[in-house]
């Protein structure tokens, strides 16, 4: 598969319930802008050149603003199957310490990782982090004002990273 170029390219694995999406808003807006790659773990995704979100990443930071932003949709067991796919030049980058999830996560068969996010959280304070926070990206997300109530200081224009 070959990504188009896209400010935001985001791959989900097909096998998620899009009931328990975070993205299913976004998606059903068609945004401009976003690209919707669906998957299934360990296909290969041509995405060239960009800006991974991965927890295991330097600091997102103003540099990583000329790239398209790459988010994997997929749970924490999934994600590194997903990631051995991709195909391209990506650059790991991770959010800030502190962001907190305001979606109630409950995993019944794996541990997901304390700091943790819904995919439309990350998305958000990446894009913030990038310069170009867009709450309205938030519209349709049950937790949105926890969300935006909880991590007010790390989302704030002054606290993107140089």
């Amino acid at each position: 598969m070959i990504a188009p170029p896209s400010d935001v390219v985001i791959v989900r694995l097909r096998k998620e319930s899009p009931k328990k999406c975070s993205l299913t808003a976004l998606r059903r807006r068609k945004e401009p802008g976003y690209r919707w790659i669906h998957c299934e773990a360990g296909d290969p995704i041509e995405v060239g050149e960009a800006t991974l979100l991965h927890p295991e990443g330097e600091l997102i930071g103003a540099a990583d603003a000329a790239r398209p932003l790459l988010l994997v949709d997929a749970s924490w067991r999934d994600l590194p199957r997903v990631l051995r796919g991709l195909r391209g030049t990506l650059h790991r980058r991770s959010l800030p310490i502190g962001l907190r999830t305001a979606y109630p996560r409950v995993s019944a068969s794996f541990d997901d990782p304390a700091a943790g996010l819904a995919s439309i959280e990350a998305l958000h304070a990446a894009l913030a982090l990038l310069g170009r926070r867009d709450d309205r990206l938030l519209a349709g997300y049950h937790w949105a004002e926890d969300w935006l109530r909880g991590n007010a200081a790390l989302l704030a224009p002054e606290a993107a990273p140089a």
